[in-house]
């Protein structure tokens, strides 16, 4: 796979947005998250999205322009709508403003209503680890259906991910799942290429289980919570979590009915300060040998490797990519490039290219 330099595609998918017509300070943000799903291995939310955005700056669905409307603001807690703005930016914003206050407050939280697409939520977790936060963030979209609720045919929910950062004296642990088995991006992508799910990840619009993705982006099936056919209940309670914390602290979700779009997010954010508890020193010392417990936990016989920590894998390829390259599939690249031509820009060389000339 080419891999590019990490300044370069930032340079790259910043113009390109900007040339689409979104404003600058929305570029920036967009393009360095879409990058950092790159470079964590999130390929499904990294530049791939790009092809998406650019449409969607097209078509009005996506507000590439203007700032959000904050619906209430009691200091530890915020609400903002965000009219449809780039998720990236939406919650970076609103990420930096409860670090802020985290400070004061010891625990900061915000609900964004009418959000677009938010990217990967791993790529936001370091902004606050780093400085020895932890965050947690959570979206769903009340404007799609997707999942049944557990014992359930009928879709009401969608693949709501979750996800929470940690700070310890090395490698942050970030715990980045979805409430589903699968995510509605893998799933179409299976769908168009006529691949199968490795297992029975969906179901039938009869409810029955089946490891074909067409049973659900063209015949009315749906995805199976977390847990699957015989421990759903768990992924669906964990659904139920994200859209009530978004949607409900929002004020705005599946009970209205004059959603904004075909992809209108709820989002929430909690911030919450360690020195505000036991101290930064007396989390970490926690977090430092839970980590290390699990990571020298002897390998289960079928696990060819040693045990990992939530964020492991996404610590290592970012510092691989902030070293060798950032990866980008070549049909993704494809599809950028398509768009460049249409707007004028040269998208950069290949670190191959740069290597053999």
């Amino acid at each position: 796979m080419p891999r590019y330099h990490r300044d370069d595609l930032l340079r790259y998918a910043e113009g390109l947005l900007t040339r689409a017509g979104m404003e600058a300070d929305k570029a920036a943000v967009t393009a360095a998250v879409l990058v950092e799903g790159d470079m964590i291995g999130h390929e499904t939310h990294g530049l791939q999205l790009m092809h998406w955005y650019l449409e969607c700056l097209a078509d009005g669905s996506l507000n590439g322009k203007g700032s959000y409307e904050v619906v209430a603001d009691k200091g530890a807690g915020f609400v903002w709508d965000g009219r449809l703005l780039p998720g990236a930016w939406l919650l970076t914003k609103a990420l930096d403003q409860a670090m802020e206050r985290v400070r004061e407050y010891g625990i900061a939280g915000a609900a964004i209503r009418n959000c677009h697409h938010t990217c990967a939520l791993s790529a936001y977790m370091r902004r606050a680890t780093d400085r020895g936060l932890i965050v947690q963030l959570s979206a769903s979209n009340p404007a799609a259906r997707r999942v049944a609720p557990y014992g359930g045919t009928q879709p009401i929910l969608t693949p709501n991910p979750l996800a929470m950062g940690f700070p310890t004296s090395g490698d942050p642990i970030l715990v980045d799942v979805s409430s589903s088995i699968t995510t509605t991006t893998m799933t179409q992508l299976l769908a168009k290429k006529g691949e199968r799910y490795p297992e029975p990840w969906g179901l039938t619009a009869e409810g029955q289980p089946t490891d074909d993705p067409k049973e659900i982006t063209e015949r009315g099936g749906t995805m199976m919570p977390l847990g699957g056919a015989l421990k759903g209940h768990k992924g669906y309670g964990l659904a139920l979590m994200v859209d009530l914390l978004g949607q409900g602290l929002s004020g705005k979700g599946r009970a209205n009915t004059d959603a904004p779009g075909p992809l209108a997010q709820s989002a929430f954010l909690q911030v919450v300060d360690p020195d505000f508890f036991a101290g930064l020193d007396a989390f970490t010392e926690q977090s430092d040998w839970l980590a290390n417990a699990c990571r020298t936990n002897p390998p289960a016989p079928w696990n060819k490797g040693a045990v990992r920590v939530p964020g492991d894998s996404a610590s290592a390829k970012r510092r691989d990519a902030m070293q060798n390259g950032v990866p980008v599939a070549q049909n993704d690249w494809d599809r950028m490039a398509k768009h460049a031509e249409q707007l004028g820009i040269t998208p950069p060389a290949a670190l191959q290219s740069r290597l053999t000339h």
